[in-house]
């Protein structure tokens, strides 16, 4: 069990159980999807590996994987709006059926500067499956091709998404509140 930082309190949103389900429902959505294609992997560090090496087991598919990183928050609880790579990709994806694994899309700045980036390797085609999605915080026309849950307006941890780099071993996914 992880300990609370002081002064934070931290509420089940999501347990482990429903996060599992949702998995692997959109586990065999994806698979059908693309049945008969092989499918490459891009995910998002540091929050989306956790959501990655889960999803992956539930692929009926050819799969590769690669990651990049970027980071827009640092130790806050709101992005800074200024987003930066922290690791590319290792490999080529032109011409490739790409999806992108996600923690959460938020306002979309981030992954509007992702799927830029994306493009300009020429992927055959470009797709997102999004643990989280906090519709109601977007600010630019991202629309998620697979979406796990739509959250509220709240700051979350656990199932790899992190506070200060805290909280990523949580099983399931929880509120930040101030005590």
């Amino acid at each position: 069990m992880t300990e609370q930082a002081a002064g934070e309190e931290l509420e089940i949103l999501l347990d482990a159980a429903s996060i599992a389900r949702r998995v692997r429902e959109l586990g065999e959505q994806i698979s059908a999807d693309y049945r008969g294609r092989p499918l490459h992997l891009v995910g998002v560090l540091k929050g989306a590996w956790v959501f990655l090496a889960d999803l992956i087991r539930h692929l009926d598919l050819e799969v590769t994987v690669d990651f990049l990183g970027f980071a827009s928050y640092g130790h806050a609880s709101e992005s800074s709006g200024a987003v930066r790579i922290t690791k590319d990709l290792d490999h080529s994806i032109e011409g490739l059926d790409v999806l992108v694994v996600e923690d959460i899309l938020d306002t979309g700045h981030t992954f509007e500067y992702l799927r830029g980036v994306l493009l300009a390797h020429r992927p055959k085609s470009l797709a997102v499956v999004t643990m989280l999605d906090k519709a109601s915080r977007r600010v630019r026309p991202i629309k998620p091709d697979y979406v796990g849950f739509t959250i509220p307006d709240v700051f979350v941890v656990g199932y790899g998404l992190d506070r200060g780099q805290r909280y990523r071993n949580l099983r399931d996914i929880r509120v930040v509140r101030a005590k």
